[in-house]
């Protein structure tokens, strides 16, 4: 859906979506062009997606398939759900690039080349035995727009006193204004950002600002374009938003927590990709009663998080699968000991280290059963990069709640991936209450009972020193009164029983799931986590096709909402896309006899597409 105006000798194409991809070397700093286009495209009030895709090398061989960095984002003035299925333009710095992404592009879609890095020795690092910018298929297939901005950016800055090197590094920018220039964006905030991003090396601020201008320049003066494209803003809610990725929402959330309730939150962790900048991010909150501590190992890190629950604050730690498997027996230290913690897993390729870089969804069966021994815990998973943030509060919310450890699970593509946030006011934020134990709790006042429990059987919280309540804790199995140690066998098997029931009791502040779409019909889609986006982006297509597709996402699950089970038996078929082999069809064969899901399942690294997805259920029906 478009329209055109005229603005000079260029005519002005008004769209209501675009979906960029910038791609090159890791070191050509696509992630910054992409990060940067993103803001400007957030100023200019269109909602939006990002997918970032990092190479696992730290530094690859530049020019390599393997070293390729990418940046997607999708923008537009109607509700993004996804960073997009197949890019309209392919922003591509070299031909490695080009090689691993031509085949995503759209046909007919733009592809914009920097030509001065189609050498021989380039070409070759590739696998091209000739230069495919001479391939006549290429240019009837799509947009070809070679520009050399290798010689382009040295033109900019000839005399500038730079280095070739550091000339060389400032091509992202020529990149970045002839894009600004392609979608009709302002070019003063940019110049500002450069300057604040550049403040200490002003030789580079104004470098990056020269070759910026000469790209947007380039679009304006040159006989290469005749149309440049104007996306409208989309109607957002009224408010403030901020762009924000999963990880730092998720940290944000934290943060929040400990300015809601007063009370100190500690975060131990230990780096791991891609959840390493929750703890980066979380360590800017310290004047907010935020304390960060990196550990030496995974296990340190739950460690130090489930002593500083002992001590009384409000405990979390971070990490992704391999980091899981390493904190398991600890997890299981959280559960018998019965204390307040948050463990959030960002899931990545598995098994073993895997792909260290790529998204995956495959740790569902890990955090509902992979621990030793019966172990249940509430465990929920964020559906968007912006509800991490929300998923974090609640998280610690059901946490203290019910004094057990909670798993939240995201992903690389929530964790890295962004949106815009609206900025709640404070009365939009749910009220957390941190309840501590002060008196002896048994009947005579004689004697503390660490494990003496109320009617939803959540046993007290004391911190240690408070006069009276001195106890202990630890992994062996204890009174179920006492906590002091027990090797009695019945009494194992009721706290086992009371365990397990005080999680399904959680039940009660899991919400119903909502149906989107018809209550009943053909076939129903069932999402968690992040496939909400594709799904329920395929689930639109499909109701606007008059199909009898409804959607229903699991926030939780475990315990899963208790109208789950009727409302999956209303469909003739049930479908669950997963970016894993079949874990939550599996869990729901389990817990729901007669309900056979359909399976989708992609474990390539990559998000599931809109288009794909509608494909197949389109196959299904």
């Amino acid at each position: 859906m478009s329209t055109q105006v005229s603005a000079g000798k260029h005519t002005v194409e008004q769209v209501e979506a675009v979906t960029i991809r910038f791609v090159g070397d890791s070191g050509d700093g696509m992630q910054l062009t992409g990060t940067e286009f993103t803001r400007a495209s957030a100023l200019a009030g269109n909602d939006l997606a990002t997918f970032p895709d990092y190479p696992a090398e730290i530094r690859a061989p530049a020019g390599s398939l393997y070293g390729v960095s990418g940046y997607q984002v999708n923008f537009g003035a109607r509700e993004i759900h996804t960073p997009g299925d197949a890019p309209d333009v392919l922003v591509a710095m070299n031909p490695a690039a080009l090689k691993t992404n031509l085949a995503d592009l759209k046909p007919g879609g733009m592809l914009l080349v920097n030509a001065g890095a189609f050498t021989a020795g380039n070409l070759e690092k590739a696998g091209y035995k000739t230069n495919p910018l001479e391939d006549a298929a290429l240019t009837q297939t799509y947009k070809l727009v070679p520009v050399d901005m290798n010689k382009l950016t040295e033109t900019a800055l000839a005399g500038s006193g730079l280095s070739s090197k550091e000339v060389a590094r400032c091509k992202n920018y020529f990149a970045l204004g002839l894009m600004y220039w392609l979608y009709s964006r302002p070019i003063e905030p940019q110049l500002e950002a450069i300057q604040r991003k550049f403040a200490k090396k002003p030789e580079f601020a104004s470098a990056n600002a020269a070759v910026f201008k000469a790209g947007h320049a380039y679009g304006e003066t040159s006989e290469v374009f005749y149309q440049r494209y104007q996306v409208p803003a989309s109607k957002l809610a009224a408010g403030t938003y901020r762009n924000v990725t999963g990880n730092f929402a998720t940290a944000l959330g934290f943060a929040t927590v400990a300015r809601l309730t007063g009370r100190q939150v500690f975060l131990g962790s230990y780096p791991i990709t891609p959840a390493t900048e929750i703890l980066q991010e979380m360590s800017y909150f310290k004047e907010h009663g935020v304390v960060t501590y990196q550990a030496e190992d995974e296990i340190a890190g739950i460690g130090s998080a489930i002593g500083a629950a002992f001590g009384g604050a409000l405990a979390c730690t971070s990490t992704s699968g391999p980091g899981l498997a390493l904190k398991t027996e600890m997890m299981g230290l959280a559960v018998i000991t019965e204390l307040p913690l948050v463990i959030v897993n960002v899931q990545r390729g598995g098994p073993s280290t895997g792909m260290p870089t790529k998204t995956e969804q495959a740790d569902l069966l890990m955090a509902l059963f992979g621990r030793h021994g019966e172990a249940p815990m509430p465990v929920l998973a964020a559906q968007s990069p912006a509800d991490c943030f929300w998923s974090a509060i609640e998280a610690m919310k059901i946490a203290t709640k019910w004094m057990t450890p909670v798993l939240l699970l995201t992903d690389g593509y929530l964790g890295n991936g962004s949106e815009p946030f609206k900025v709640p006011s404070l009365d939009e934020l749910p009220k957390l209450q941190v309840k501590y134990q002060t008196v002896p709790n048994y009947a005579d006042g004689a004697q503390y009972m660490p494990y003496l429990r109320d009617d939803k059987l959540v046993r007290p919280w004391a911190v240690p020193g408070t006069p009276g309540l001195e106890h202990r804790v630890g992994g062996l199995e204890k009174d179920s009164l006492s906590g002091m140690v027990s090797y009695d066998g019945m009494n194992h098997e009721r706290m086992v029983k009371t365990r397990a029931q005080k999680i399904r009791n959680v039940v009660e502040d899991v919400p119903d799931v909502e149906t989107f779409g018809a209550a009943s019909g053909d076939l129903l889609l069932v999402s968690w986590g992040g496939t909400f986006g594709a799904v329920r982006g395929a689930a639109e297509e499909l109701q606007a096709r008059g199909k009898a597709v409804s959607h229903v996402h699991l926030r939780w699950l475990n315990p899963l909402p208790k109208n789950l089970g009727e409302v999956l038996r209303r469909f003739k078929k049930v479908f669950v896309p997963e970016v894993n082999d079949g874990q939550l069809a599996f869990y729901l064969r389990g817990k729901y006899p007669g309900v056979d899901p359909l399976q989708f399942n992609r474990i390539n690294g990559k998000p599931i597409k809109i288009g794909e997805l509608v494909g197949k259920v389109l196959e299904v029906l």
